[in-house]
């Protein structure tokens, strides 16, 4: 066939004998190291007692020299004993050896099919706990974590930012507010002046509530005052939008989408392009990028008697398996995601009946949940005993429906905002140990209320949305990574110069009008003039129209000569009425009007012949 090895059987190979092979060569290896090293303790055993029986007198010197023998002897006897027993029974020992305290201890506690190193002495242990424990007393302290020695400003505009989003790599940052603007910020790409480098409005006139990146990064989930939330991508262009449900139905159940204002939404921690939005309409629904003409599963929210309750907030836990959503009538249910009939857990007096809680959020190993209530408080539950809150914080006000709660990246604090009255101070950035729940730490950010914060765990990042259309970012040069680090290294760009001037000239200032060089102007002033000039731009001639400009007017003309003529061979004098003519022929231009024409005329000949 042309090939050399053709025909030649592929080699096998016997794993279990190579493993066999290998273990067996470890093992002699192991009983090799160890004979090495009781031969030379032994050596150093005898080296000690030839120095003790020197220093003794030399009359007692023959009893101790015979005792010694004799002690030797039995020590050989039982070393040699020992070895043999050793030897059988550390057959199958691979690794080390064992430290000389662990050697000391009696033989039965060594397991013999023991593999890989052993562990250190024991004084080495202790010496590693005592630096452990310095290293942790040092580690205790939660706040010397907060990156918060920096900070830069973003201008979003002038009314509250309502919304941040940052994507899971900290690359970019997008921020909405009530001015119904969407802005875009990228880190890597922006300089020293920190401008947005794109700003859209995806939702027309209606308010953003909340805006969130998929796990992901490519999507992001843009919730406003309408009832259709919309998905957009990094770029701003719209992806999917969710459809409208029929108001007129009375089973929130039995429709295609939400009927009334949204609140908010959150993706799924897992699954690519599912999320889930609430809304006014007593509803939570669960919804599919990839289909967008229906949702995925309704979950209602009741009270104890059955009626329906508004949620105002809804997220995902940690692992995606949870739904939570808080209600106006203070209660806080909990769903499996897959059974959507009744809540796993339900508490209904989380916070005061009648207002908005604001935000609940999972901690990082998803077994507590902050929720931050309308009623100025903010509390921490165990969803493994849902019976009661295990810390409750009060004296913090709030004014906005979409404050924010947070964990910090290593679940040792509790971040949330204060508001304020306009004139009346400055809004707070206030921390929680989730130990004690004792408040640790404050920032004051602005003399305008804190509505949303944002810690991100890659970034090590704080950022803040306040209501006079501010978004900051708090940092640290050695506590954080990238993200406004990126920015603020970068000098700002120089301003283009618009208006450049198209020739040198000189300035004669003395010099007669006829021999003044005209005035320069710029580029730009100069496009403008030669777009308005017909020529210059090549407008192209308009289309021809008006009266008298058309060869149909002719026709009624030629008409009302030929009548009169025939009319005077009849004897018959007619008085045309010429203004009825005139307008008829300002009307023959168009086509429409020809008919109106040839009509006119044939009643004006039938009134006159018949």
């Amino acid at each position: 066939m042309g090939f050399t090895g053709f025909g030649k059987k592929a080699r096998t190979f016997d794993l279990e004998a190579m493993f066999e092979q290998t273990r067996r060569t470890a093992v002699e290896r192991s009983r090799k190291t160890l004979e090495a090293r009781e031969k030379e303790e032994e050596m150093n055993r005898e080296k000690e007692l030839r120095r003790q029986n020197e220093d003794i007198e030399p009359t007692s010197s023959g009893a101790h020299v015979v005792r010694d023998c004799s002690k030797s002897s039995s020590r050989d006897t039982s070393s040699s004993e020992s070895e043999e027993s050793s030897g059988s029974s550390d057959d199958e020992l691979i690794g080390p050896p064992l430290p000389l305290k662990m050697m000391e201890e009696p033989s039965n506690h060594i397991e013999e099919d023991i593999l890989g190193p052993l562990p250190p002495p024991l004084y080495e242990e202790v010496e590693e706990d005592d630096d452990d424990d310095g290293d942790s007393e040092e580690e205790e302290n939660p706040v010397q974590k907060i990156p918060d020695s920096h900070e830069i400003t973003l201008k979003h505009g002038t009314k509250t930012v309502s919304a941040l989003g940052l994507d899971p790599s900290g690359a970019r940052l997008v921020t909405g507010g009530y001015d119904y603007d969407v802005k875009f910020w990228d880190f890597a790409g922006m300089d020293a002046s920190f401008k947005a480098f794109r700003s859209l409005q995806p939702c027309e006139c209606h308010q953003i509530k909340s805006l969130q990146y998929s796990n992901t990064g490519d999507m992001i989930l843009v919730v406003s005052g309408s009832s259709q939330a919309k998905v957009i991508d990094r770029d701003g262009f719209e992806v999917m939008e969710c459809i409208k449900g029929d108001q007129y139905i009375v089973d929130m159940a039995n429709t295609k989408g939400h009927t009334a204002m949204l609140h908010t939404g959150s993706w799924h921690p897992k699954i690519k392009g599912e999320f889930m939005t609430c809304s006014n309409d007593a509803t939570v629904r669960t919804w599919e990028v990839e289909n967008p003409r229906k949702q995925r599963s309704v979950f209602k929210p009741r009270t104890m008697q059955g009626k329906k309750v508004i949620p105002t907030t809804c997220t995902y836990s940690r692992d995606g398996n949870l739904i939570a959503a808080a209600c106006q009538n203070g209660s806080i249910q909990i769903w499996d995601r897959n059974m959507t009939v009744h809540p796993k857990f339900h508490y209904k007096q989380a916070h005061d009946p009648g207002t908005d809680t604001s935000c609940v959020a999972f901690s990082y190993d998803g077994n507590v949940l902050a929720s931050r209530g309308g009623d100025d408080t903010l509390k921490l539950w165990d969803i493994r005993q849902f019976n009661k809150p295990l810390f409750s914080a009060s004296g913090l006000p709030t004014m906005f429906p979409m404050t924010d709660c947070c964990f910090s990246p290593d679940d040792k604090l509790i971040v949330t905002g204060t508001s304020v009255q306009r004139g009346c101070g400055s809004g707070k950035l206030v921390f929680f140990e989730r130990r004690t729940f004792q408040r640790v730490y404050e920032i004051d950010i602005t003399d305008a209320s804190v509505v949303r914060c944002l810690w991100h765990p890659k970034l090590n990042q704080i950022m803040v949305g306040t209501g006079n259309g501010l978004a900051k970012v708090y940092y640290d040069p050695n506590k954080s990574q990238r993200g406004a680090k990126l920015c603020v290294v970068k000098t700002q760009r120089k301003a283009k110069q618009a208006e450049t001037l198209t020739q040198d000239y000189i300035i004669t200032p003395h010099a007669l009008p006829m021999f003044r060089e005209p005035r320069q102007r710029s580029t730009r002033k100069q496009l403008e003039k030669d777009r308005l000039d017909p020529l210059k731009s090549h407008k192209p001639e308009p289309p021809v129209a008006g009266p008298g400009l058309s060869p149909k007017p002719c026709l009624p003309k030629l008409n009302l000569t030929m009548r009169k003529q025939r009319m005077s061979q009849n004897g018959k004098s007619v008085k045309f009425e010429d203004s009825h003519m005139s307008a008829v022929c300002m009307r023959g231009s168009d086509i429409g009007q020809f008919w109106t024409v040839l009509f006119f005329f044939f009643n004006e000949i039938k009134n006159t012949f018949l």
